[in-house]
């Protein structure tokens, strides 16, 4: 009798617990960060910055336990209407990703004071956007010098999306590398003045390799993938753009200029979570802060010499040695 007694009170003390595990893990779930993102109008699947964004916020819901949800303009119409509805859902920390969201979230922000957002890409003074950009022409630097050292025609080109002075940085810093190895080169330069366009991209490509171009490097998201995908059908060279490209195109792609979007993102969830807080307005990532670099180098061989130069024009940018005018 007695042991019936202690067993059904040891159920009910078992009940009991694991009832409060289950609330506690109900509570636990309902704390976590919440995350939202409105992105540029390129959306998902641009093969590129969009998709590294999203990698971030995967990597900080799997190790972070945030969870996040996202707006594209196609579903939203308006920027702006995304951003009041992420707003709304009861995000702890906005993010816009895309320096196309900096008036949007400059027209948002204000309303909800205590509200912290993210601009990705871009500069605003509003108090509570935090940004984050990147030393593009550092990382397109390298692989001007690159296309220097081994253009065979001594021409070569650069793709823009957009006329901005966030492209405008990669072309900068690309023709400044080309000019360092090789003074005589020819760089052929072409604004898109889209990121969605694959057959323009594709257009523009064969116009410059009518022109002698044999290598081309696009900073133009789902526009570049077309200019990259027709440099392998004429066989010459290209580079890739914020993600490793290269299964693009695995006989074109030489290498790409990574720009660490998905770290960048993972870093700033990371310190709100342990934090709080964003403890820095402006964040500028370079070579030196490890937030451009190159991926691994495919297609052609080096000579240990080139190997060598590009090796030590990395080592001087870091250090401040070079800098990009």
């Amino acid at each position: 009798m007695k042991k019936g007694i202690i067993l059904s009170t040891f159920i009910v003390l078992a009940l009991i617990l694991t009832g409060c595990s289950n609330k506690e893990e109900r509570t636990n779930a309902n704390e976590r960060v919440k995350i939202g993102v409105m992105l540029s109008d390129d959306g998902l699947g641009d093969q590129s910055f969009s998709d590294l964004g999203l990698i971030g916020l995967e990597q900080a819901r799997d190790e972070l336990n945030i969870s996040f949800d996202y707006r594209e303009i196609q579903h939203t119409k308006t920027y702006e209407n995304g951003l009041e509805e992420l707003v709304a859902q009861g995000n702890d920390l906005i993010i816009g990703l895309g320096f196309s969201l900096q008036e949007a979230l400059e027209t948002i922000a204000p309303k909800y004071p205590d509200t912290i957002f993210v601009l990705i890409d871009s500069v605003s003074d509003v108090p509570n956007i935090y940004n984050v950009t990147f030393k593009e022409d550092e990382g397109s630097y390298l692989l001007g010098a690159l296309a220097a050292l081994r253009t065979e025609s001594n021409v070569v080109g650069f793709i823009g999306g957009m006329d901005t002075p966030l492209i405008q940085k990669f072309e900068k810093g690309f023709t400044a590398g080309v000019k360092s190895q090789n003074p005589e080169a020819q760089v052929l330069t072409t604004y898109a003045n889209s990121f969605g366009d694959d057959k323009l991209g594709a257009s523009i490509a064969r116009e410059m390799i009518a022109g002698g171009a044999d290598f081309i490097y696009p900073a133009a998201g789902f526009t570049g993938v077309g200019a990259i995908l027709e440099t392998q059908k004429a066989g010459i060279y290209s580079f890739g753009v914020d993600s490793d490209q290269y299964y693009l195109a695995e006989n074109s792609i030489v290498t790409s200029m990574l720009k660490q979007v998905d770290i960048a993102i993972f870093n700033t969830i990371k310190e709100f979570v342990e934090t709080g807080k964003i403890s820095e307005k402006n964040q500028v990532l370079g070579i030196k802060e490890k937030g451009v670099n190159l991926a691994p180098i495919r297609v052609i061989n080096l000579s240990p010499d080139e190997q060598s130069k590009l090796d030590k024009l990395q080592e001087e940018i870091s250090n401040g040695s070079i800098t990009i005018q």
